[in-house]
């Protein structure tokens, strides 16, 4: 294995254990280095530091997978990762209510540039970087032995990819996946479209936020912004929602929501289906009559990267503050972003400026981030994006 010098005035991150270190970090990268060999850091006096893989088209030069001199990389490797990840899911979120979760969260499962979801028998799988993706054939050789799926499906179809110097890619990677799986979470049953649907397919992380949902919606109104396929809005409805509105602009997401109801046996009676731009519909006059009492605002990421943040905001103060003029004194607000480049501070700020606009006071009940199957690593802070607040508009 190759050995990388850090310099001495860099070691502090590699030494706090963060899984990325930066090319300035590197004394000399030597000729010859592809993306995926494995490598060693050491420090200047050839102390060992840690292990991990170099991905040449980043300025992310190595991203680190273990600290321990002995481990050696090869199939049994990444059976244990595997395997490991598995164990902290089984334990704390798969049981016989939920059979779907994020297996593995990437750097912080120790498997940098990795991400794969589970949905039922079936796995979702992204490689965000050439290097991870050089292990491709032990990854899914792991994950078989370990899962033993009846199909995997790989979307590697993120933006990042482009980014690191790698093509998009998506397509069957083992066995069969259909047109749509369906999942259990907290008992309740979801279409999961695997091949097409944002992302891995379904937004894994909001389980918990999902469940916590619950206790504010009996006899309650309830608008779903940004509904995706009705996750929330099937959780509302179960839980004794008069009527649950669920929006998005994805004509197919809304159509699956549809069905997601129809799964669950939920009362169409009380539910309505818009396929609209969220913002129009916000802003509409036809709004102002609906007398919502709980609104829940699950948008995509307004921030894509570190330079528009202020655009960003801007985005997510004007939905705010719509929803808080449209809510009753009394009302539930459910705010959330997913935005990595905004952090809960200023997040919490953000809600504060639009409840001063829209004449409000605002209370935070509960505020979530990543759920169980999304751990992290202490020292990497770049892993977070989910936050989500609840909180009392009076």
């Amino acid at each position: 294995m190759i050995k990388l010098i850090i310099n001495t005035k860099r070691l502090g991150p590699v030494l706090a254990r963060h899984p990325w270190v930066f090319s300035g970090a590197i004394k000399q990268i030597p000729e010859g280095l592809d993306c995926g060999m494995p490598v060693a850091l050491v420090d200047e006096q050839g102390k060992f530091l840690g292990q991990g893989y170099f991905n040449s088209y980043s300025q992310i030069a190595v991203r680190l997978w273990s600290f321990d001199e002995k481990e050696e990389v090869n199939q049994d490797f990444f059976n244990k990762r595997v395997k490991n990840a598995l164990g902290l899911r089984d334990k704390f979120v798969l049981d016989k209510n939920t059979d779907s979760c994020r297996l593995i969260y990437g750097e912080n499962d120790f498997l940098p540039g990795l991400i794969v979801d589970k949905y039922a028998d079936y796995l979702s799988v992204q490689f965000h970087n050439r290097g991870i993706e050089f292990w491709k054939d032990q990854i899914l050789t792991a994950l078989i032995k370990t899962l033993k799926p009846k199909g995997v499906y790989e979307r590697s179809d993120v933006k990042v990819r482009g980014i690191e110097g790698a093509e998009k890619k998506s397509g069957l990677l083992f066995g069969k996946v259909p047109n749509k799986v369906e999942i259990k979470e907290n008992g309740y049953k979801f279409w999961v479209d695997i091949i097409n649907g944002q992302k891995t397919g379904f937004f894994l992380d909001q389980r918990d936020k999902r469940l916590a949902l619950q206790k504010y919606v009996k006899n309650k109104k309830v608008l779903n912004c940004f509904s995706y396929t009705g996750g929330f809005s099937v959780y509302a409805a179960a839980a004794g929602a008069t009527k649950t509105v669920s929006v998005d602009a994805s004509v197919p997401a809304i159509e699956l929501a549809k069905e997601n109801f129809k799964l669950n046996k939920l009362d169409f009676k009380k539910a309505e289906f818009i396929a609209d731009d969220v913002k129009n519909y916000l802003n509409g006059s036809e709004i102002k009559d609906e007398n919502f009492d709980v609104i829940i605002l699950d948008p995509p990421a307004f921030i894509k990267d570190r330079h528009k943040i202020q655009e960003g905001l801007n985005g997510y103060r004007k939905i705010n503050e719509a929803a808080m003029r449209l809510l009753p004194p009394g009302g539930i607000l459910v705010s959330a972003s997913c935005s990595a480049h905004l952090n809960l501070s200023d997040f919490r700020r953000m809600l504060a400026n639009a409840a001063g606009r829209a004449g409000r006071k605002l209370q935070i009940l509960e505020t979530f981030t990543h759920g169980i199957d999304h751990p992290e690593i202490a020292a990497y802070t770049e892993g977070e994006y989910l936050k989500v607040i609840f909180a009392l508009v009076t």
